[in-house]
This record gives structure tokens, C-alpha cells and sequence, in this order.
């Protein structure tokens, strides 16, 4: 056997974590030069990362020493031509053009405390489970809470020359969030609302998303810089809206709804949260927040009422643990069935006027 090919083969099996091309496709082998039982990889990437560079020095010497008869490895690292390295970041465009996302849904209330955290990740893990390819993005850099439902711990960030790689939860939804990226998950973000919008901004055009069907976006409460920007930034298919059953409540989702309307983004329907408590021992229902207005709200803004969810103290303890991904809600099903009728690809806003 030819054991250059086998040393090539070897490599192919390397993947750079942006492109997901291997390295020898990427041209990123200058040279392979085999003495004996001796072989030296010229490695010539297109970042001289230092965190890549051992990396890839490592998965170099793994791969090659699995090939029959290699004792040793050695790898040359060479900087890259400069006019190369140009010509490589023109046709590789930047992370944004790795990212195909279909459809980007926002989660949305006005008001603090409905539930629109529990609601983003209910939406993330129902689609997830028939098989779509969804990521979960936390908006609300002030009071993030989607990494403490995912994650049973603080997951590690990996990070490229050129982008932010989403940790992965265990069904395989991508998930990003300040909280993240914070040193103290419980220090504090006082930021003012322009430095918010940016932060937004670029956990869109700085994480590698890759492909996605579903990509749903757990907005802060209000309608001030931080839901406008998603609106006006993001490729939006709709908004969801969450209420709970209180007259209060839905006077402020239809503020929320109005700014959606004014900025040119799709109102989906509203899912109301807290509607009612069902005791376990009888299965009487107990409306606790009082009757419920959802209907009131959604025939005023003329959109459909997906589901009115119960209080559930077990999808509370498996939220805190981290395990959002174990909640089955039956009411939710509905939600998922209208989100994938509903929805269209995603499309740039319109502008306000």
C-alpha cells in the first residue's frame, strides 16, 4: 500500500470545526515527506491561532499514528502566504455564510414573569424531538435563564479564529447566552441598551449556527432596544406571544404585539402560561391567577390561543436541574403543530416608517 495515501487518507479524517471540510481539502497540507518509519506533516492553516494550532497539531499526530507502520509524526507549521490568507477569508465569506437557519421564531411578552423562558424551551425541545435541527438563543442579557434549563452545570464555550461554538445540549440543541460567556454565572450585566443590541447582534453573526431548521429567540421583557434589535436585525419568520391569565398581563403582550406589528413582523398566536392548576389527587382544575384573558388578547389582535398551559411543580424541578429536555406537556403538542404550519422561511423585516 502506498503510504502516502494511507497518511492522506489518515488526515482527511480532520475536520476544521468552522468549515466542517477536512484539512486536506482545505489545502491546509503544504507537504507530506515519509522517511522510513518517520513522517513529517508541512501544516499550513489559514489562522495561526494558537488554541486551533494545538488542536489540529494534535489530531495531526493522533490520525497519522493510526496508520500501520508510522512510528513517529512531526508536524511543520508554516505561515500562511499573506495573499492566500486573503484570497482563503474572500472565498470563505465569514461565519455568517456557514449559518442556514430556515426559520427564526421570537418569544415574546412585554411583561416579565408569563413564562417566556419556559415557553422558548419547551418550543426548542417539542420541535427537537420530531426531528428538526433547532438552536436556542437567550435575548435577555440582563436575566438570562436558558443555560441553568439546559445544562445540569456550566458548559465549556469553544471558540474559532473566526467564531463562538455553541454548546450543545443532550437531545443536540445548540444553545447561547451571556451567562455563557460571564466568568460568575451570577455576576451581574449593566450594560446600557446599545452595548445590549450589539451583544445580540453578535451572538448572531459571531456564532456558528451552521444549518437549522427552528432557531428560537427567548426575548427580554419590554419593547425597548433589546426585542427592536432582534426584530430588525434577525431574518424573523414570526413571534410567539405569552401571556398569563391576568387582564394586566395581556394589556401589556399587546404592547409587545403592537411594536411586532409597526416593525412588519408576523404575530404566530399566544400560548398563555400559569392558566391553571390541576390537583393531582382529585383532577379538579383551579384557575389560581384568576379567570384567563387569552382569549380576550388574541381576539384583539386577531390570532389564534395555541395553548393554555397548566402550573406543573415537576417541569419547575426539571428546569432547575437542568433537564427541560425530560418535560412532555401534551398541551404543547398543539403549539408545534401550528409553529411548522405557520411559519414561513425566514425574511428580512420591514422597516418602520
Amino acid at each position: 500500500m502506498n503510504s502516502r495515501v494511507a497518511v492522506m487518507q489518515a488526515l482527511r479524517s480532520i475536520k476544521d470545526p468552522e468549515s466542517e471540510k477536512d484539512i486536506v481539502s482545505l489545502n491546509f497540507i503544504a507537504d507530506v515527506k515519509i522517511e522510513e518509519a518517520n513522517v513529517t506533516v508541512q501544516f499550513r492553516p489559514d489562522t495561526m491561532n494558537s488554541s486551533l494550532l494545538d488542536q489540529f497539531t494534535a489530531e495531526i499526530k493522533r490520525a497519522v499514528l493510526e496508520v500501520e507502520g508510522v512510528q513517529k509524526v512531526d508536524v511543520v507549521i508554516e505561515q500562511p502566504d499573506h495573499n492566500e490568507a486573503v484570497e482563503a477569508e474572500q472565498e470563505f465569506g465569514g461565519v455568517q455564510d456557514l449559518n442556514h437557519v430556515k426559520k427564526v421564531i421570537a418569544v415574546m411578552s412585554g411583561k416579565g414573569g408569563v413564562g417566556k423562558s419556559l415557553v422558548s424551551g419547551l418550543l426548542a425541545v417539542t420541535l427537537r424531538r420530531k426531528g428538526y435541527r433547532v438552536g436556542i438563543l437567550d435575548a435577555d442579557i440582563t436575566g438570562p435563564s436558558i443555560p441553568k434549563m439546559f445544562f445540569d452545570g456550566r458548559p465549556e464555550i469553544s471558540y474559532t479564529s473566526r467564531a463562538i461554538l455553541p454548546p450543545v445540549s443532550s437531545s443536540g440543541i445548540k444553545v447561547m447566552s451571556i451567562n455563557l460567556l460571564l466568568k460568575n454565572e451570577e455576576d451581574a450585566v449593566i450594560w446600557r441598551g446599545p452595548l445590549v443590541g450589539r451583544a445580540i447582534k453578535q451572538f448572531w453573526t459571531d456564532t456558528l449556527w451552521a444549518d437549522l431548521d427552528y432557531f428560537i429567540v427567548d426575548l427580554p421583557p419590554g419593547t425597548s432596544d433589546a426585542p427592536l434589535t432582534v426584530m430588525q436585525s434577525l431574518p424573523m419568520s414570526g413571534i410567539l406571544l405569552v401571556t398569563s391569565p391576568q387582564g394586566l398581563a395581556g394589556m401589556v403582550v399587546r404592547k409587545a404585539a403592537n411594536m411586532a406589528t409597526q416593525v412588519g413582523v408576523p404575530l404566530l398566536g399566544i400560548v398563555e402560561n400559569m392558566s391553571f392548576f390541576k390537583a393531582p389527587d382529585t383532577g379538579s382544575e383551579y384557575e389560581i391567577f384568576g379567570p384567563s384573558h387569552a382569549q380576550e388578547t388574541a381576539d384583539a389582535l386577531d390570532i389564534p390561543v395555541l395553548a393554555r398551559l397548566p402550573i406543573d411543580s415537576n417541569i419547575a424541578v426539571l428546569c432547575d436541574q437542568g433537564k427541560v429536555e425530560e418535560c412532555h406537556l401534551s398541551e404543547f403538542d398543539a403549539v408545534t403543530a401550528w409553529i411548522e404550519r405557520a411559519t414561513p422561511d425566514c425574511q428580512l423585516p420591514k422597516m418602520p416608517a
